[in-house]
């Protein structure tokens, strides 16, 4: 079994708190897939909005964790680390769809497939789940980008 703890998932992904949404790797087989869990505190920012009286994960955050997920499996596979100038960016997502409420105390846990490769552009399926039950599933596309040639093309 090969794990990651939180330290050695900031070396490979640039997100930090309050964005970073993957808290360890439980498992992951280069170019194929990757087991990690984001736990559900009652401490996160966004539950002071959404909502106050009941708070729930949003379902764009639980992408965003699959999406996090994606990136370490791709850096993990590629056997490199992200430098300042790159930045993994969506490039697709499909079918996503959201079966139960996130809540505070739950432990999120993200299970994701590398699908396809192709001219830099990275295919997933992606589910997160909560003791076993789906919370959410989606088909992810994303490709990593060079923020210089990000830059430039903004101009």
């Amino acid at each position: 079994m090969k794990t990651l703890d939180i330290n050695e998932i900031k070396q490979l992904i640039p997100h930090r708190y309050p964005m970073l949404l993957v808290d360890r790797v439980l498992d992951w087989e280069s170019g194929k897939t990757i087991v990690a869990l984001k736990n559900i505190s009652a401490n996160e920012e966004y539950f002071s909005g959404h909502y106050p009286h009941w708070p729930v994960m949003p379902g764009v955050l639980m992408i965003e964790a699959l999406a996090q997920t994606a990136a370490l499996l791709s850096f993990l596979t590629m056997g490199q680390s992200p430098d300042e100038n790159s930045v993994v960016y969506f490039a697709g997502i499909d079918g996503a769809r959201f079966k139960r409420p996130v809540v505070p105390g739950d432990q999120l846990r993200m299970e994701v497939e590398i699908v396809r490769r192709a001219r830099g552009i990275w295919k997933f399926k992606a589910s997160a789940s909560v003791d076993g039950q789906l919370a959410c599933e989606a088909e992810l596309m994303c490709t990593m980008r060079s923020t210089t040639a990000a830059s430039q093309t903004a101009e």
